[in-house]
């Protein structure tokens, strides 16, 4: 086992099941994607640690229990279509590959979004297309969707993306009346025009900017 793999089961261990994730899928996946592929290669040496952090833009790759707690959140399985708001570097998008059969993902930073291309490309993901455009009103000619899930705060839930996801689907995004505050949400389709939602827990993301987003 190399260091780096060493460090991310240690990272798997600690930060993510030592808190509480138990979705085996989530867990194996984490274990497998190399996260000093998707940070800045000054910043490698700090893949694996309890913190965001930053890729440009004023974007940063959220810290991993993040990422791995609103996979679990989205019970995202084997043979289901995924829908990500804000690709960042990619790694989100990498984990939920190997567990998902397609991943669509949304950039709205064109130079962010040609390097997390990069960075999937490299790591041999060929089951995630990226797309550069406003996430908020998210990817209608690939819906519906299985899963989607919101790497940025909204002033509310998009009703674009409530209508992509397919029936049984799972909508996860942190929503606030700040920028700066929000509490994650899960929004489930029931039935064509009826959705549940349940509070998860506080969390903190850049804000959701576009057409349904902030401004």
């Amino acid at each position: 086992m190399t260091d780096a793999q060493a460090e991310r089961h240690r990272m798997v261990d600690e930060q993510i099941a030592g808190r509480g994730v138990r979705d085996l899928h989530v867990l194996e996946a984490m274990r497998k994607v190399p996260r000093e592929a998707f940070v800045r290669p000054d910043l490698a040496e700090s893949a694996y640690d309890d913190n965001p952090l930053p890729i440009g833009y004023g974007q940063t790759i959220s810290q991993p229990y993040i990422v791995a707690r609103m996979i679990e959140a989205a019970k995202i399985r084997p043979g289901e279509r995924v829908l990500e708001i804000g690709a960042g570097s990619g790694y989100a998008a990498a984990v939920m590959a190997e567990i998902a059969d397609q991943v669509h993902t949304i950039e709205r930073h064109a130079a962010l979004g040609r390097t997390a291309r990069e960075h999937l490309q490299k790591a041999g993901y060929s089951n995630v297309d990226l797309h550069i455009g406003d996430g908020s009103l998210g990817r209608p000619e690939a819906a519906p969707f299985d899963a989607i899930l919101v790497a940025a705060g909204a002033p509310s839930v998009p009703l674009a993306l409530k209508e992509q996801l397919a029936e049984g689907g799972r909508l996860i995004i942190p929503v606030g009346a700040t920028e700066l505050t929000q509490v994650l949400m899960r929004v489930t389709r029931t039935a064509p025009t009826d959705w549940r939602e349940e509070r998860l827990e506080s969390v903190r993301f850049v804000p959701l900017i576009g057409a349904q987003g902030w401004s």
